[in-house]
């Protein structure tokens, strides 16, 4: 009944869309055949071992042992298997309360929050400001995909955040009750070192140690919606995804799903510092990233956007975005 309901709205959704459009909300649908870079599942490993690449890129922290026991009376013994789950999305968008994921519709009831805006800061450089949204996407789950395949997530699809109604979103300052830490960071020895870290994340995964870092995209601090150093929307909304990938971590709406202890359960491992070696990206709005440049068409955090970005951003339809998130899975298949 669940999967019936979901999909008379999605089928609602997409005929009002047209009609719900406001002039500085845009947006669509995800087409789960057309626009997912399916791929991205991979690498599939059983234990340690990968057993299906397709080139694609692998955080290495797989269960050691392709045998594993669940907890229970008696025991669950298990298969241990690791693969990429696409469960997350997340749309950046200059209009507050524009679901650009969910087709350009627009909500909030008339509530004034801070529009998104590209603008000059004092030094010429150009700064940026957008709202995003965090979106539960279990696509194998909804698309039974995987039929009675306990590892994927079963929750419907749900609007999980908005930063429209987050007073931190706005305030840099206030931002820190979040992320006190951050100040340790803002110098330019810890941002010089970011350098290292997109050299690393555009060749393969970015240095875990490194948690304050987004790689060629700059600092994951703060937790907000301004981006100092514009370069364009594509550079900007990417930055703003991963941010919003760390903050909720910070706030417990998003847990670890990688590593031992999520083999039995996969949501029971809050991580507050994100390991943003967990996570691929995949924008599906407004181009969908579906061609593969060097046998991939999804990034870890931190790569550059210079190869796969090109051409993504344009004029009225092509100035929000919407990216499907991969994130690694452990998980014990058990036998019983």
């Amino acid at each position: 009944m669940r999967r019936v309901v979901f999909l008379l709205c999605a089928l609602i959704g997409l005929a009002v869309a047209p009609r719900a459009h406001a002039a500085g909300c845009q947006g669509a649908f995800p087409n789960p055949i057309t626009d997912i870079c399916w791929s991205c599942l991979f690498p599939f490993s059983i234990g340690s071992v990968p057993l299906v690449t397709l080139s694609q890129d692998e955080m290495y922290s797989n269960f050691g042992s392709p045998i594993c026991v669940c907890p229970g009376y008696p025991p669950k013994i298990g298969v241990a298997i690791g693969f990429w789950e696409p469960a997350r999305m997340v749309d950046v968008t200059r209009t507050p309360f524009c679901l650009a994921g969910l087709g350009g519709i627009e909500i909030g009831g008339g509530m004034t929050r801070p529009k998104g805006d590209v603008g000059r800061a004092e030094n010429t450089l150009r700064n940026s400001f957008y709202q995003a949204h965090w979106y539960v996407n279990p696509i194998l789950s909804w698309l039974e995909a995987i039929l009675e395949f306990s590892c994927v997530e079963k929750a419907p699809f749900d609007i999980a955040y908005l930063t429209e109604i987050d007073p931190l979103w706005n305030d840099d300052e206030l931002s820190s009750i979040l992320s006190p830490e951050a100040i340790l960071f803002a110098n330019p020895v810890s941002t010089a070192v970011c350098g290292a870290d997109c050299v690393a994340a555009t060749i393969s995964m970015p240095l875990a140690p490194l948690f304050w870092c987004a790689g060629c995209q700059g600092s994951l601090y703060p937790f907000t919606g301004h981006v100092a150093q514009h370069q364009g929307g594509v550079m900007a909304s990417t930055l703003i995804a991963e941010r919003l990938a760390a903050k909720m971590h910070r706030m417990f709406i998003t847990r670890a799903t990688y590593g031992p202890a999520a083999m039995c359960d996969p949501h029971s491992w809050p991580e507050p510092i994100m390991n943003r070696q967990q996570y691929k990206f995949e924008m599906v709005y407004p181009i969908p990233q579906t061609a593969k440049i060097a046998g991939q068409c999804c990034q870890p955090i931190g790569r550059t956007n210079v190869l796969w970005g090109a051409g993504r951003e344009f004029p009225y339809k092509g100035e929000d975005f919407v990216y499907q998130i991969f994130r690694k899975n452990n998980c014990c298949v058990t036998f019983y």
